[in-house]
């Protein structure tokens, strides 16, 4: 290996913050400088009459979504915010979210549930983790309002079948958002396959973008369901870091894929004595984690760090309704984007060896083991998981792939009276089984 090579900081953390392209941190740089000595208009000007054009083009081929449907925001989680509690849900309504919904999406579907007096309900795992399809099929209805689920969760590389789920949603009237923050820019997503209604994403995790600049599409049945009521204030990002996105997705079209390097992280994790994946489902992403016996993952990272590798952590509260069940608090997170190289795996691998020397002579709990080998997706039963505990919620255990009704997230409700709202309805023309 060259002498250049052992040098270069190995990066493993695009889930948490992908590398900005240079091209993109120059258009950073440059237009932040602009902004700080004339002021905000002319870069929103520019903003408006030429970046937003090519932005939109690059959106919609990015996304699978006709151009100008994309809204901007602060991220992810603020266009989430701003979209779905203005949903006109009522009594008798019942939205699905699944283990894997990251905090800010459950805390906001938490209150939905207390204002509109609806059910929250859990969709079931398989005992390999996986969403249990046959259970949705079984029991989906047009009392189903909203169906929310993670692409690619933050706190597991699983990759949920969002397509499959689509189809199996069509024919209802539901709602059907998918958040995309840690699969976009990693692995295909096309919101007219999917057949989702709304679909969010973060710029700056596998796209490579700054901070705080996301996107939201919204499918006409949406924005006509939101008309009466309106949305919430969508914050706009700052002008420079929309010029920064458009310059880091016109590198993302030339993007290869990442491959198998993935694969080769698990390997590497495998052969380590005493660490344990964290990969439940049978479809993994270019997310790895895991956790070890005797070196907690925070001190874990930093000694990777002093090795010139940079990775990630991932704590329970990210994913509330799966890792605390799993008697998992924290846990290292690796993740590899198409600029990353065999040779970067290695490093991780020596520097993994380095950080745990005269360790692993104890194991995890097989807990955490995924019950069936797991596949990798290449870029382009049993348990109970713990509820939130997050903005005073209490915590509970929920029963997964029980027959049956789905498990509720049982969380203490306020008690307030509700006016009456018309019931949610996204078809066009009668749904089966009767309109709402």
């Amino acid at each position: 290996m060259p002498h250049g090579d052992r040098d270069r900081r190995v990066h493993l953390d695009t889930a948490g913050l992908g590398r900005m392209p240079v091209a993109a941190r120059a258009e950073l740089t440059e237009w932040t400088r602009h902004e700080d000595r004339h002021g905000p208009y002319e870069v929103d000007e520019h903003v408006h009459h030429v970046v937003r054009r090519e932005l939109d083009v690059r959106l919609a081929a990015l996304l699978g979504a006709p151009a100008g449907d994309t809204v901007l925001s602060t991220g992810a989680a603020g266009a989430f915010a701003a979209l779905v509690p203005r949903l006109p849900l009522g009594p008798g309504d019942r939205i699905w979210t699944t283990p894997y919904e990251g905090v800010a999406n459950l805390t906001l579907l938490t209150a939905l549930r207390d204002r509109a007096r609806c059910r929250l309900e859990v969709v079931p795992l398989r005992p390999d983790g996986d969403l249990d399809l046959e259970w949705m099929a079984a029991h989906i209805d047009d009392d189903v309002a909203l169906v929310s689920v993670a692409h690619v969760p933050a706190g597991c590389g699983i990759v949920t079948p969002v397509e499959d789920i689509g189809r199996l949603l069509a024919p209802y009237r539901c709602l059907y958002a998918v958040d995309t923050s840690y699969a976009v820019g990693q692995l295909p997503v096309d919101a007219g396959r999917i057949g989702c209604q709304l679909l969010t994403g973060d710029g700056w995790r596998f796209l490579r973008g700054p901070e705080s600049v996301g996107f939201a599409y919204a499918a006409p049945e949406l924005r006509q369901a939101l008309a009466p009521y309106g949305t919430g204030a969508l914050a706009p990002p700052e002008g420079a870091r929309v010029v920064a996105l458009n310059a880091a997705l016109a590198e993302q079209e030339d993007a290869v894929p990442a491959g198998d390097l993935a694969a080769l992280l698990r390997t590497v994790v495998e052969e380590t004595p005493g660490a344990e994946l964290i990969a439940p489902g049978r479809v993994q992403s270019g997310i790895v984690t895991f956790r070890h016996a005797e070196v907690p993952a925070g001190p874990l990272r930093r000694q990777l760090a002093v090795r010139g590798v940079t990775a990630g952590k991932t704590v329970a509260q990210e994913t509330p309704l799966y890792l605390p069940g799993r008697g998992v608090t924290a846990a290292v997170r690796v993740s590899v984007h198409h600029d990353n190289s065999a040779q970067d795996v290695d490093r991780f691998a020596e520097a993994l060896r380095g950080a745990l020397a005269g360790r692993g002579r104890h194991t995890v709990p097989v807990a955490v083991r995924a019950a069936a080998p797991a596949r990798v997706a290449v870029a382009a039963g049993g348990g109970t998981v713990a509820a939130p505990v997050a903005a005073g919620l209490r915590a509970v255990s929920v029963p997964v792939a029980e027959e049956g009704a789905a498990p509720a997230v049982r969380v203490p409700r306020t008690r307030r009276r509700t006016t009456g709202r018309r019931h949610l309805a996204l078809m066009s023309g009668p749904a089966p089984g009767g309109t709402a």
